[in-house]
């Protein structure tokens, strides 16, 4: 019987997700013929990065939506609600939209093409069935702009078959080096290949690996990089500005917090610089300004304490994390519940912390799959650094309730270290109410 509801979907696409698989697009893009699949917007800008990636998203899409453009986003992952994953015109895909989407999925996917042929079955993972039925959408939208987030690594991602009019990194660290290489020049490389020929690439690092720029030098690729050829300057405490040679950009401070929050502004002006499309100056502002995304240090306050979320899960991350801390740090104490993957640099994020934590609440991540690891494991990998002598608690709810438990009028609660433990932390404030 055919899947219903989304959640339906969700689950079989979950299952029918291989155990082992080849990588690369050929698959993806076998699929794609097969549904016809067409340009999904007029103007599609792909965003790859270790950190920053969906923040330059948002900012991107801010920006065009204020100069009146229909724009479409596919990000990756969610934290409560997949429909978050696809965005169409500022609003998150409605289920009955992703569930057509999938159906026409996988009718190509099991042998159907446009014409009715019968061909191979062919196996998807769940990743590539939603940007599939992501680029599906967007193609029946009339999209002035496509804004393609890479889920892991760039040159053999699925968003990968669509070739960009600009191309963005955002910023190259180490993380998931069991997939995408054990350093930043191999890794580099990997997030290189979404740069196409003689097209702009968009760098939000001064200095990126040489296998990015080689890779740019080799292709024709045009690579416009922060701090050489585009740069940002603050001007007071509410205000930066923007520029390149021949165009200057006053604008106010964006909503998202955290020193970082400016440069992937600055990196999403770039991008749609890039395009040499017209924008009205009014835009740039209005963008910038209204630009959101969950789980980015995102502030609550329940019993008179403010509780901090962010998917920060890598020591690349936590030095942002620090930076931020270190210009608004808490009145009172700094609480920390961290709950992280088992195959992250546990000890790299605690590093990166340094001092700047007066207590830590270390939470399991049994709920997380094969990944998660249960907070013994995470407090022995923990057990050099200041961190493993943190309380440990089965679960992210336990350890915020403890957490909030001890804390005083003017600490702070910073609930970080995966996009699991933002969702977790987020249902937890959701059922605690306002």
């Amino acid at each position: 019987m055919s899947p219903a509801t989304l959640a339906d979907w969700l689950a079989y696409i979950d299952h029918q997700h291989p155990r082992s698989i080849a990588m690369g697009l050929d698959r993806v893009r076998e699929v794609a013929e097969r549904m016809g699949l067409a340009r999904p917007a007029r103007h599609v800008i792909t965003v790859a990065g270790t950190n920053g990636k969906g923040s330059t998203v948002a900012f991107i899409e801010a920006i065009a939506r204020a100069a009146g453009w229909r724009v479409g986003a596919y990000t990756s992952p969610h934290l409560l609600a997949y429909n978050e994953r696809v965005r169409l015109d500022g609003r998150d895909a409605d289920d009955a939209s992703l569930v057509a989407a999938f159906e026409a999925v996988e009718a190509a996917r099991t042998g159907g093409d446009a014409a009715g042929d019968v061909r191979e079955e062919i196996p998807l993972t769940y990743f590539e069935y939603g940007t599939l039925a992501a680029l599906w959408l967007f193609g029946r939208s009339a999209l002035d702009l496509a804004i393609l987030e890479v889920g892991l690594g760039g040159r053999l991602d699925a968003v990968n078959v669509v070739d960009p009019d600009v191309a963005v990194i955002t910023t190259v660290d180490l993380d998931h080096q069991d997939w995408l290489g054990s350093d930043r020049e191999q890794i580099g490389f990997e997030k290189a290949g979404i740069a196409r020929p003689w097209k702009p690439l968009v760098l939000g690092e001064a200095d990126p690996p040489s296998s990015v720029l080689g890779h740019a030098y080799s292709i024709g690729a045009a690579a416009w990089r922060i701090d050489n050829d585009f740069f940002l300057e603050r001007i007071d405490a509410d205000r930066w500005r923007w520029r390149e040679v021949g165009c200057e950009l006053g604008l106010p401070l964006p909503r998202l917090a955290a020193p970082v929050q400016l440069r992937n502004a600055a990196t999403a002006i770039a991008a749609l610089r890039a395009l040499d499309e017209g924008i009205p100056e009014a835009a740039w502002a209005e963008g910038v300004a209204a630009a959101r995304l969950p789980g980015r240090l995102q502030r609550f306050v329940r019993d008179g304490v403010e509780i901090v979320v962010d998917v920060g899960h890598n020591p690349q991350a936590a030095r942002e994390l620090a930076a931020w801390l270190d210009v608004a740090p808490a009145s009172g104490r700094e609480l920390a519940v961290y709950a992280a993957l088992g195959d992250k640099d546990v000890a790299g994020v605690a590093g990166a912390l340094g001092g700047r934590i007066d207590a830590w609440f270390l939470a399991g991540l049994d709920s997380a799959g094969p990944r998660g690891a249960p907070v013994d494991v995470l407090a022995g990998r923990l057990a050099d650094t200041v961190a493993g002598r943190g309380d440990r608690h089965p679960d992210v709810d336990t350890a915020l309730s403890a957490a909030l438990a001890q804390a005083r009028p003017g600490d702070r609660i910073l609930a970080f270290g995966s996009f699991h433990t933002a969702t977790l932390a987020l249902r937890w404030l959701a059922v605690r109410g306002s």
